[in-house]
């Protein structure tokens, strides 16, 4: 073989193997492209479906924590006897009650969000628990009365666990 001949059969073959390659190229971009583009269709028409249900979630959850906050609790749940720790009990039964029901609403959540509302009715538990532990509180009367003062003094959990959902509910548009 001689060397023209080597030249004219690469003058053939480059333009191909360049044509090729550049076909190659363009085919797969636009592959990689409609796969993007079929993903985020499939993540909106998904996002369409779930964000009713999230926000559902949401609101059942503010509805909880509305329940729970202790000034709303101790207007709605009177004492059932004078007894303070049937009185503490029954609070906190009630509070539990709550949160059961609306378990299956952290699937619907940021984990860092059920964090923040579990903290909140552990904390709202916690000050019962406290002002039911106080010597000044006999009997179920006195415990309605210093947790109301308690109150007045500091903020409701639930107050902050309500806050942080509203900035996650801002946060999904």
């Amino acid at each position: 073989m001689d060397f023209t001949r080597i030249i004219e059969l690469a003058s053939y073959t480059l333009p191909a193997i360049v044509t090729g390659f550049v076909a190659y190229s363009f085919f797969e971009l636009h592959i990689k492209n409609n796969d993007k583009k079929h993903n985020f269709l499939l993540n909106k028409e998904a996002h369409k479906e779930s964000l009713p249900i999230r926000l559902q979630a949401y609101e059942r959850m503010t509805l909880f924590l509305e329940r729970i906050n202790l000034t709303k609790l101790l207007i709605r749940i009177a004492p059932i006897s004078n007894e303070k720790h049937d009185y503490e009990n029954f609070l906190i039964d009630q509070i539990e009650h709550e949160f059961e029901h609306n378990l299956t609403q952290q699937i619907y959540m940021s984990d860092e969000c059920w964090t923040i509302i579990t903290t909140a009715k552990n904390s709202t538990i916690q000050i019962i628990r406290k002002a039911a532990m106080s010597d000044r509180v006999e009997n179920a009367d006195k415990l309605r009365e210093k947790l109301l003062n308690d109150l007045l003094e500091k903020q409701s959990p639930s107050n902050a666990a309500l806050g942080y959902i509203k900035n996650e509910v801002a946060g999904l548009w």
